[in-house]
């Protein structure tokens, strides 16, 4: 009865967790964007600072999800904590590297949304699929099929269209100051990709090895996070905190960007299970597909090319391809 209960609310639930991944995945892009180029008065919001607020925002999440895990008892919850995380150090200490990868990672995002409209991001983002490929071969030993390799070359290829440069090339100097640099932003997205890949892959083989809760582990993550983010915030914008404190410019957009960020991958990773890779890979480009359409018409900050279009297909093709044979080793990523 319960088999039949449950293959009957499959199809269901992957179309939910279809529409929860396009939400969190668009939302999350636009709003990011927004909040950078928005022009309020006052200092804007510090980057460094929304890294470290949704840190502590995930920890706090995690925790509260342990103690559901536990039946809502204090007593489990505290020796989850002690055995798990005070009383293995050395474990704890394995995900500092990935954790600052992460924080590094987060702090590029912003730096590429200041730089980069929604869709262009979008699009590029992409990229993170090829490099979590490459250290999944190289540091976990996987396979890659036909169909995925082909899907990689296909990406590059659709990557390298979207960055192609038009020739409505405008002086940095013409190029008013929330528009940014591309360069910059690029540069930002490119590195964000192989920290992505990186640290996905590093995290997935920490926790094939062990059989601790993806929520404990998040909460080692979160801990490292939360203190990296801060060393990052006095390292960089120090000053600034000192001169208008360190939530200066935080409004009700920022305050969504912070808690986007911090559930989006909880929300993931509560529903990845219903949804097989060719959904995930459907999602992504429906993401794509939303991101361009509110640039364009609502955010007003993106003019798309003959190009673009061509590239941004290659990519979305890519997507589907990379999750048609066998399952791709993009994985687990950091809650």
């Amino acid at each position: 009865m319960s088999s039949s209960l449950s293959s009957s609310s499959s199809p269901r639930l992957k179309y939910v967790s279809l529409g929860v991944l396009v939400l969190q995945t668009t939302s999350l892009v636009l709003t990011m964007r927004y909040s950078r180029t928005l022009q309020e008065d006052g200092p804007r919001y510090l980057a460094s600072s929304a890294v470290v607020s949704a840190e502590l925002l995930k920890i706090v999440a995690c925790v509260w999800l342990v103690f559901m895990e536990h039946n809502f008892s204090m007593r489990g919850l505290n020796r989850v904590l002690k055995e798990e995380i005070l009383n293995k150090p050395m474990e704890t200490l394995k995900l500092a590297i990935p954790s600052g990868i992460y924080t590094l990672q987060n702090n590029l995002l912003y730096v590429a949304l200041s730089n980069l409209d929604a869709a262009t991001y979008q699009v590029t983002y992409q990229l993170k699929i090829l490099t979590t490929a490459f250290f999944s071969v190289s540091m976990l030993g996987k396979k890659l099929g036909v169909y995925q390799w082909l899907s990689l070359v296909i990406l590059m290829a659709g990557i390298a269209l979207v960055q192609w440069p038009t020739d409505s090339f405008v002086s940095i100097e013409e190029i008013p100051l929330s528009e940014g640099s591309q360069f910059i932003g690029v540069l930002a997205v490119l590195v964000a990709c192989f920290s992505s890949g990186f640290a996905g892959v590093y995290f997935e083989k920490i926790l094939k090895e062990t059989k601790q809760s993806v929520w404990v582990r998040n909460i080692q993550l979160g801990l490292f996070g939360f203190l990296f983010g801060l060393m990052g915030v006095f390292v960089y914008d120090g000053k600034r905190v000192q001169e208008n404190g360190m939530f200066q410019g935080y409004s009700g957009i920022t305050l969504t960007v912070v808690i986007l960020q911090a559930l989006g991958g909880l929300v993931i990773a509560a529903v990845i299970k219903y949804a097989d890779n060719i959904l995930k890979g459907f999602a992504t480009s429906l993401s794509i597909i939303f991101s361009t359409l509110i640039s364009y018409f609502w955010l007003e900050d993106f003019d798309p090319t003959s190009i673009f279009f061509l590239g941004a297909v290659l990519v979305i093709a890519a997507t589907f391809l990379y999750g048609y044979e066998g399952k791709p080793s993009a994985s687990i990523s950091r809650v």
